[in-house]
């Protein structure tokens, strides 16, 4: 790459399918954070070259396989695999045979998204993609991290959060909001495919019931005649069925129509989709981890960080601790979920005002503490405001 390219390539072999790949690792310096959000994303990222302004840090935060699309957190313990064996003893066999049955499969989850992947194009969407398929190798796993998980799901979110900008406020609101009723849409057509497949199997039961040897031939002479008309509804309902899968399809135009004139959504298409959403809905109805916007990634990010806060192993006692106490709290709050908030703020001061006395003689290692701390005393007021308001 040019001498004043951002990335360096490192030369990695995958685990799954032993392909030697060189991913571009972000250089030291690269970027700059101008501030973080009350839940630790940056506000504001600047390039050292103007021209990847465009690109999203996190994009490179996992690695994705060129071959496989097996994806992990790009981290030391990853590039350092060979010589780990908790890794290759007691996950890699599961996670690979996981892994490659589903790469078997035709249209399967991980083919459609890691397909999906361009980083010159769509650098955000790109980011989003590589961060679900890190989440979706590490669910193969016997005991999936779900620290990790609360991780991959909470960068989501950022990316998301990014995507929106903080220039256009109504813009913000109304695309939140539609994804929403977008997904709805979706669910409809889900429902629809699942109302298809159900009235195959209750046809085809239906003719092995009038089809029987079982029953006297006095008794079948009473059953055949009802035959014709149980074969004529289930025409007619093919029919209904037929016509809602147009009219859902009028609705979905209607919809890219509106958003092109509510918030300039036109030309946004991905692929062959009219929209991100929609090749992300695609890929929902094979895994249900998939989520489609901020609130949905900040939900599933409580609900890991929940879990791997009450197994008691996941998180070491101390800053640690804190630091995933408080995000359970400050992403509770964002999602609306205040009395669980709550909760969360109460018991991170608590652990924070034990931890900062019991550490009182070393400064440095209580500082991280005394900033969670203040922000938890902040938060929590505001979702006190809003418990309030309610």
């Amino acid at each position: 790459m040019a001498n004043d390219s951002p990335f360096y390539l490192t030369r990695l072999e995958c685990p799954i399918c032993k392909t030697l790949n060189e991913f571009e690792t972000v250089r030291v310096g690269a970027y700059v954070e101008k501030g973080r959000d009350t839940d630790f994303c940056p506000l504001k990222v600047e390039w050292r070259y103007p021209k990847y302004q465009s690109y999203n840090p996190l994009a490179y935060f996992t690695a994705t396989c060129s071959n496989c699309y097996y994806t992990r957190e790009f981290n030391n313990s990853y590039k350092e695999w060979k010589n780990d064996g908790n890794f290759r003893t007691y996950r890699l066999k599961t996670v690979k045979e996981k892994h490659l049955d589903q790469l078997a499969t035709a249209d399967s989850v991980i083919k459609k998204m890691g397909q999906g992947i361009d980083l010159a194009e769509y650098p955000s969407e790109s980011a989003i993609l590589k961060l679900h398929l890190a989440a979706f190798d590490e669910s193969f796993a016997e005991r999936p991290s779900q620290l990790d998980l609360g991780r991959f799901y909470l960068r989501i979110g950022w990316v998301y959060r990014s995507m929106d900008g903080p220039d256009n406020p109504d813009g913000h609101f109304i695309r939140k909001s539609l994804l929403a009723v977008d997904n709805r849409c979706g669910a409809m057509e889900v429902t629809l495919d699942q109302l298809r497949e159900e009235a195959e199997v209750y046809a085809h039961h239906l003719a092995a019931h009038f089809e029987t040897d079982q029953v006297s031939t006095q008794a079948k002479s009473k059953m055949l005649p009802f035959r014709d008309k149980f074969d004529a509804q289930l025409a007619r309902l093919q029919v209904t069925f037929d016509q809602t899968e147009s009219q859902l399809a009028v609705l979905k135009e209607q919809m890219t129509e509106y958003k092109s004139a509510a918030i300039g959504e036109g030309g946004t298409a991905f692929g062959q989709f009219p929209a991100f959403t929609d090749f992300l809905q695609d890929i929902k109805r094979g895994w249900n981890g998939i989520v489609l916007d901020e609130t949905e990634a900040l939900e599933a990010a409580v609900r890991y960080y929940k879990e791997a806060f009450a197994d008691g192993r996941s998180i070491a006692a101390g800053n640690q601790q804190i630091q995933a106490s408080y995000l359970i709290a400050e992403l509770s709050r964002r999602i609306g979920h205040h009395e669980e908030a709550k909760q969360y703020f109460n018991t991170t001061i608590k652990y924070g005002q034990e931890f900062i006395y019991q550490n009182r003689q070393d400064q440095s290692r209580i500082a991280l503490a005394r900033k969670i701390l203040e922000l938890a005393i902040e938060q929590g007021r505001m979702n006190m405001e809003a418990l309030k308001n309610a």
